[in-house]
């Protein structure tokens, strides 16, 4: 298994398009808001648990991109996980969570995107917000706090 974990800035002219594009790929391409993930290994964190969610039959979404999305925010709800890690149309920072895919996939992102890893550097008053973390922050930081509640969907 492969995880790639890549940062794009760039215009999403049409979210509809670009999604059908992806789903071309025989391997697993999910595109998130890059302000909604608390650095590469936060976005790594939550493919693992996703891809060991599906080995156990322990998925709660039949996709494994939207597994992604599920585990990276945290929670349950497939509707929640799109609200805090959804793309939109216009100028957007993206995280693009790349699992088993050979270099066609990377190449059609960096042809749509530009390529720029500093994205993926967390702000994090906005995670702080955008999650509302807690107290919990004081302890372990946001990156770990957002990692726990990822681990802690395994055990709910």
């Amino acid at each position: 298994m492969n995880i790639d974990i890549r940062g794009y800035r760039g215009t999403v002219e049409d979210l509809d398009e670009l999604l059908n594009e992806i789903k071309g790929f025989p391997c697993t391409v999910q595109l998130i808001d890059a302000r909604a993930v608390a650095g590469s290994d936060h976005a790594i964190h939550g493919a693992l648990h996703a891809i060991r969610a599906f080995e156990r039959g322990q998925n709660i979404s039949s996709d494994p991109g939207i597994e992604i999305c599920l585990r990276i925010a945290g929670t349950r709800q497939i509707s929640r996980a799109l609200e805090l890690l959804g793309l939109g149309e216009g100028e957007m920072e993206i995280c693009a969570v790349l699992v088993d895919c050979g270099s066609d996939a990377q190449e059609f992102l960096d042809s749509r995107f530009q390529r720029d890893d500093s994205v993926l550097e967390p702000d994090e008053d906005y995670l702080r917000s955008l999650y509302d973390l807690g107290e919990e922050v004081k302890t372990v930081g946001v990156e770990n706090a957002l990692m726990e509640r990822t681990t802690m969907l395994q055990v709910l």
